[in-house]
């Protein structure tokens, strides 16, 4: 259970078949069909599970206590999309942790003049056509910005390309835009950054688990059936790009599946009905489950994460603030980060 009642859950398991058939359930344990073959089980009491250990070893050694940055230590942040519900738990997490919020934002031009009040905070918010001259002057008043970035897709390269421009770091949480331009922006304008469509920190820790086991297990599941479902709030119209990076590990292992494949859950009476999300988090939630079935149908695996709410997602953004202002302040080699990269710090709070 997390901050604030929100709930993100994580599992990994091999479930032992006590019948035929398997079924998506609902915390009332409803036995619903959900256009699987079989029916596989998302919510509620699960027997005969066993554990499936993943050990992954730290490739770096903790920094010295004294290299750290402590939160609120000189580090001020912009979050840019301020007015969406990411933009606001992500200024909430910071509020806590001690980090100064800039009352500047950046958003559409039907936002700008308009102000957001965030945690007793009131956030300008300014619109297009001003972004470079306004950025500049609060670079220039807080030396130790990071720019925090959650605003749309197609924002991302345009947004990228004024960091760049004006030379503060950014942490990127926005998804879509052209990515390898993104990348490109970064290294050629000398910037730092943390870039990633994932900030979750745990469902990282999950996604590089992953990626170890496809790595040095290539074919280990070859010949077996995959099934993939995921929920999330009806706003979001496009397959989860964490489903499609943990079906690519799955390719990898031998499993023949296609992504259009995926099935996407977005009815909220379904969501509640039969997957299982609390009522109050179907405008915000992210529910995955992968069933594995093996040619003959006597052993099957499921591999399921689901989440409620934002928070998980603040605090991996406010974690990796922490990591990037310690990289800039190391004067540190490297310049382009992700989560992967955070994680293996291990110095989050």
């Amino acid at each position: 259970m997390a901050a604030n009642g929100l709930m993100a859950a994580s599992s990994v398991f091999l479930h032992r078949p006590v019948h035929p058939h398997f079924s998506f359930s609902s915390r009332t344990n409803q036995m619903v069909p959900l256009g699987f073959k079989g029916r596989v089980s998302f919510i509620g009491n699960v027997k005969r599970c066993f554990p499936v250990v993943l050990s992954m070893g730290k490739s770096e050694t903790f920094e010295e206590a004294g290299n750290s940055v402590a939160p609120g230590n000189g580090i001020s942040i912009m979050v840019n999309g301020c007015s969406g519900k990411m933009g606001k738990a992500v200024i909430k997490a910071a509020d806590s942790a001690g980090v100064n919020i800039v009352p500047t934002s950046f958003g559409s031009v039907e936002e700008a003049g308009q102000t957001v009040e965030v945690c007793g905070k009131e956030i300008l918010v300014h619109g297009p056509t001003e972004r470079e001259k306004v950025l500049s002057s609060v670079f220039e008043k807080y030396p130790e910005l990071i720019v925090v970035d959650y605003t749309i897709p197609s924002a991302v390269n345009d947004n990228a390309e004024l960091y760049g421009k004006v030379g503060v770091p950014f942490v990127m949480g926005t998804t879509g835009g052209d990515r390898t331009r993104l990348y490109k922006t970064v290294e050629e304008s000398k910037i730092y950054a943390v870039i990633s469509p994932q900030m979750g920190k745990q469902v990282v820790a999950f996604l590089a688990a992953m990626e170890i086991m496809s790595e040095q297990f290539p074919g280990a599941f070859a010949g077996y059936s995959l099934e993939v479902m995921e929920s999330h709030q009806a706003s979001k119209l496009d397959a989860s790009g964490t489903a499609k990076a943990v079906i690519s590990c799955f390719q990898k292992l031998g499993v023949s599946y296609d992504m259009d494949q995926i099935q996407l859950i977005r009815d909220p009476k379904q969501q509640i009905e039969v997957v299982g999300v609390p009522e109050e988090h179907v405008s915000g939630h992210a529910f995955h489950l992968y069933h594995l079935t093996s040619p003959d149908k006597t052993v099957s695996f499921e591999f399921q994460h689901n989440v409620c709410g934002r928070s998980i997602y603040a605090e991996g953004t406010v974690d990796a603030v922490l990591f990037l202002a310690k990289k800039i302040r190391s004067k540190a080699e490297k310049r382009i980060y992700n989560m992967i990269d955070v994680l293996r710090e291990g110095n989050m709070r």
